[in-house]
């Protein structure tokens, strides 16, 4: 067997189990896939690959990340509670060890604590939100029922990054003794299909609000460089969603390790 023969069978095995597991490329708010785009896709990549049965597994991946940048989607009126993310920051206003010192919330967070009250005006549920937003809904809308998803501070006195992950993480544990009910996710533009994904995956039934824009616009000042740009931002997401599908493949290829 050749290498390249070896290499697409490896690939079929592993992502055996995903063959009746199409990714969702359409939201409920009616973006459907584009059968032209597939075909094309699926054209060229046989022809790269030389492989016709490795093609039609990879090809629903590759363009759910990098053509399908909308989450599913809900009325707000069937939301349950908002889970807000946060995007980007500013480094500390004064100055001192940004590792041991929590960042300025920014601009972008505003903008998605803004986003939050329009919600919360139409839905009155419980907020968790990732501590960069509570502080907006504290000072600025002086909110009631807010739980602020704070960063971890290590024995050492550092401030432990808070990941997307980890603040799925942390609601789903608060929520452990709750009904399960709908989250409402709220988050920046290019991020958000990935945060209705990473709450899902800790077991929440998770979607956007419909009719609900969230806040697209980058801060240069950011004190994450890969936010502070589109650009860069998009091929960061991808990184992290192609990250996250490859964990998914490798366990379900080898459950037992």
């Amino acid at each position: 067997m050749d290498r390249r023969t070896f290499a697409s069978a490896a690939l079929l095995t592993a992502a055996a189990p995903l063959l009746t597991t199409t990714p969702a490329l359409a939201d409920s708010s009616g973006k459907g896939k584009d059968a032209k785009l597939t075909r094309t896709m699926l054209d060229a990549l046989e022809g790269e690959l030389d492989d016709h049965a490795t093609a039609a597994v990879v090809e629903p991946h590759i363009e759910d990340i990098g053509f399908n940048w909308h989450p599913p989607t809900k009325p707000v009126e069937s939301i349950d509670f908002i889970i807000a993310y946060g995007f980007g920051n500013r480094r500390p206003a004064g100055g001192g060890d940004p590792s041991r010192v929590l960042y300025e919330p920014g601009p972008v967070n505003e903008a998605l604590a803004d986003t939050v009250a329009k919600v919360r005006a139409r839905r009155n549920v419980p907020v968790f939100a990732q501590w960069e937003i509570a502080r907006f809904l504290e000072s600025k809308y002086h909110m009631s029922g807010v739980t602020s998803i704070e960063p971890i501070i290590s024995a050492d006195g550092t401030v432990v990054y808070l990941s997307t992950d980890g603040v799925a993480a942390q609601v789903k544990e608060l929520r452990a003794s709750q009904p399960s009910g709908i989250a409402g996710i709220v988050g920046f533009r290019d991020h958000i299909k990935r945060c209705v994904q990473t709450t899902q995956d800790r077991g929440m039934d998770a979607f956007a609000p419909q009719g609900i824009d969230m806040p697209g616009t980058y801060d240069p000042q950011s004190g994450q460089p890969w936010t502070r740009r589109r650009d860069l931002y998009l091929v960061h997401d991808m990184y992290a969603q192609i990250a996250v599908l490859r964990g998914k493949l490798i366990a379900q290829a080898y459950p037992n390790g």
